[in-house]
């Protein structure tokens, strides 16, 4: 590929990721996408074989993005697993606040996409609940008490995303350390 090419390919990555924040999946249009980077709308066809492996491309790129933020993390963590598990969710929250854009793709509910897709998205959280079991396999705890410590952990981490984005607690450092403390107390 040339770099033109990889260029245009990227370039129809990033004009998707938006199509998708500003019409949401249902009504997602190769057309716009191909307008958004001004090219005809049979250009996108040449990168992708349809708007459904344009849409894996788009996971794949928020994957990567992700993957970078948390080796980063873990790098900084050492071989601690309850740290690196608390560091991770932080970081998965800074990395869901810090760009909206790619949550919107990362939530998403239709049923379709679903379908096609759920192991793709799966793979954005898949760090966190590997490092989490092996927390529990090194545990005497039930499993029961675990899962809802899992449960938990996950509902802070997407509510806090959710209050914070709705503007009902501040995204600030405070209180990031009010929910390392909770954290903190469930693992």
């Amino acid at each position: 590929m040339t770099d033109k090419t990889t260029n245009l390919r990227s370039e129809l990555i990033l004009a998707g990721l938006n199509e998708i924040n500003q019409n949401g999946i249902a009504n997602f249009s190769f057309r716009r996408v191909a307008s958004a980077c001004n090219v005809s709308c049979a250009a996108p066809y040449r990168h992708f074989k349809d708007k459904n492996e344009l849409i894996a491309a788009i996971i794949d790129y928020v994957n990567e993005k992700w993957a970078v933020r948390q080796d980063e993390i873990l790098r900084s963590c050492g071989n601690v697993l309850r740290e690196q598990i608390i560091e991770v969710c932080l970081g998965y929250i800074r990395f869901l606040m810090e760009e909206p854009s790619y949550r919107s793709v990362l939530m998403l509910k239709n049923e379709e996409f679903d379908n096609l897709y759920h192991k793709k998205r799966t793979q954005f959280g898949s760090t966190a609940q590997t490092l989490q079991h092996h927390l529990f396999e090194a545990s005497d705890m039930s499993e029961e008490v675990w899962q809802r410590k899992v449960l938990a952990c996950r509902s802070l981490i997407f509510g806090s995303v959710f209050l914070f984005d709705a503007g009902e607690f501040e995204y600030n450092e405070t209180n990031m350390e009010s929910i390392r403390f909770t954290l903190n107390r469930e693992f």
